[in-house]
C-alpha cells in the first residue's frame, strides 16, 4: 500500500504505491516464476470460485442454499446474456464467457478487501484477457466462415464509393477492440482505487479529515457499483465480439 508522512510540513503519500508487484517471500528481484501478491489474489478468486460454484453447489439440493442461490442466479444471469446477445449458436460457448465473468467479477469485489490486491487493475492480467478474446473470435470467425468471415468489414448496403473507406474504418476499429477492451477495464479499477487512497491520504489533516473520509465512503459505494458493471461490460462486449464471429455479414 501507498505510505504516508511529514515532509517538509507537507502531506505526502503515493497513491500508486499500491499497484506495486511485490515478491510474497522476501525483497529480491521479481522473475516470471516468483510467488508475488498478484498470485496470491488470483489464487484466492480462484479459490473463491471453486468454493461458490463447486463447494456451494455439492449438493444440488431442489431448495438451494445461500451459496449455491447466488451461484445459480450468476449462471442464469450469463446464461441469459450469451443467448440474448450471440442467440441459440452462442450457447456452446457460453462455459468460457461465464470463466470470464466470474474472475474479473471475484477479482474486482476481493480487490475492496482492505490491504488486498487487485489483479484487474494490472494491463498485463487484462490485455491477456482482452487479447485472448480478439484471438479466440477472430481464429473462431475464419474456422467457421473462411475467407466469408471478412465480410464483417463490408458494409454491403453502405453507397459503392464509401464502402472501401467504411472497410478501412472497420478494419482499424476491429484491431483497438483489444486494446479498449482490456484499457478501459485496467484503467477504471486502477481509477478508483487510487482516488480512494488520495482521499485516505488527506483524512490524516485534522482540519479535512471529516470531509475525507466521507469522500472515502462515497468513492468505496461507487466502486461497488463499478466492480460489478465492468465485469459486465467485458462480458457483454466479449458476446457482441462473438456474435461477429458467428454472424459475420453486415
Amino acid at each position: 500500500m501507498a505510505t504516508e508522512g511529514k515532509e517538509e510540513g507537507g502531506l505526502v503519500f503515493h497513491p500508486l504505491d499500491q499497484f506495486i508487484v511485490k515478491p510474497l517471500f522476501g525483497d529480491g528481484a521479481v522473475a516470471w516464476y516468483t510467488p508475488t501478491n498478484v498470485t496470491l489474489w488470483l489464487a484466492i478468486a480462484l479459490l473463491c470460485t471453486v468454493l461458490l460454484f463447486v463447494v456451494g453447489s455439492r449438493g444440488r439440493a431442489i431448495v438451494p442454499s445461500r451459496v449455491q442461490s447466488i451461484g445459480e442466479l450468476i449462471y442464469g444471469f450469463i446464461y441469459k446474456m450469451v443467448e440474448d446477445v450471440c442467440g441459440k449458436d452462442g450457447i456452446k460457448y457460453f462455459p468460457y464467457i461465464m470463466t470470464l465473468f466470474v474472475f474479473i467479477f471475484l477479482s474486482n469485489y476481493l480487490a475492496l478487501i482492505p490491504m488486498s490486491y487487485s489483479p484487474t487493475s494490472m494491463i498485463a492480467v487484462t490485455a491477456i484477457l482482452g487479447f485472448g478474446v480478439f484471438f479466440a473470435v477472430t481464429i473462431l470467425g475464419f474456422v467457421l466462415h473462411g475467407t466469408k468471415f471478412l465480410g464483417l468489414f463490408w458494409m454491403s448496403d453502405a453507397p459503392v464509393i464509401l464502402r472501401p473507406i467504411i472497410a478501412v474504418i472497420e478494419v482499424i476499429s476491429y484491431f483497438v477492440r483489444p486494446v479498449s477492451h482490456s484499457i478501459r477495464l485496467a484503467g477504471n479499477i486502477m481509477a478508483g482505487h487510487a482516488v480512494i487512497k488520495v482521499f485516505a491520504g488527506f483524512a490524516a489533516l485534522t482540519l479535512v479529515s471529516p470531509v475525507a473520509i466521507l469522500g472515502i465512503t462515497a468513492i468505496y459505494g461507487l466502486e461497488v457499483l463499478v466492480c460489478g458493471i465492468q465485469a459486465y461490460v467485458f462480458t457483454i462486449l466479449t458476446c457482441v465480439y462473438l456474435k461477429d464471429a458467428l454472424h459475420p455479414a453486415h
